[in-house]
């Protein structure tokens, strides 16, 4: 009878000492969490207000305790192109890719590449990032212009035609219609800016179409 006492009392402690245990990794999961969401609106605001050192040290911060955050190895090196420490981006978001392939490292690439000139190597980040995701304009513009920057007219206006196609607004219109006049298409570079117009021209409710009477010139 006393063994079975001694048996249903240690029953008892193991399930107090693993109730106690999940409860403290449970607050130690929570405190964590918050702690890491506090880092990421310092870096996030940082950014923001161009406190770009106080940014760097919380996404340093972050990759210490999580060094596999993709996302973070992104944010640091969206922090060091806008210094212009472009290899220390470049780096960046290599690991970013490594770690979670994504269009968005991989044109983040390219666009460090294209702005230190590398035409070559930001024509293929492009091309890889638009292998992924190619449903932005935004993909398609960057790659048309690198493009040009090669030389590639053809190819430069069959990407700015895919980003027409994909948001025709203004902005992509404008500018397809300088790609045609640069390339000497005059015409089709004629009609797209009467659709820009078309597009921007202010519309007018049918309260503002009646006629105004004139003003008497005294």
């Amino acid at each position: 009878m006393l063994g079975l006492f001694v048996l249903v009392g240690l029953g008892a402690w193991i399930l107090w000492y693993q109730k106690t245990t999940d409860d403290t990794g449970a607050v130690f999961s929570s405190k964590f969490a918050t702690r890491m969401d506090k880092l990421w609106v310092v870096a996030q605001d940082s950014i923001r207000d161009h406190k770009y050192l106080r940014a760097e040290k919380a996404l340093l911060t972050i990759l210490r305790v999580d060094e596999r955050n993709a996302t973070a190895y992104n944010r640091l090196g969206i922090l060091y192109a806008k210094q212009r420490a472009y290899q220390d981006a470049i780096e960046c978001f290599e690991i970013a890719q490594s770690l979670e392939p994504s269009a968005s490292s991989l044109h983040n690439v390219g666009l460090i590449y294209y702005e230190t000139g590398q035409y070559e190597k930001a024509a293929l980040a492009f091309q890889q990032a638009l292998q992924i995701e190619s449903d932005l304009a935004a993909r398609h513009i960057a790659y048309a212009k690198v493009q040009e920057k090669m030389g590639n007219a053809k190819q430069m206006i069959a990407s700015l035609e895919r980003a027409v196609e994909l948001e025709p607004i203004p902005q992509s219109l404008s500018i397809l219609a300088d790609a045609y006049e640069r390339d000497g298409q005059h015409e089709l570079s004629q009609k797209i800016r009467e659709k820009v117009g078309k597009l921007i021209q202010p519309t007018t409710s049918p309260q503002q179409r009646i006629k105004q009477p004139r003003k008497v010139v005294m």
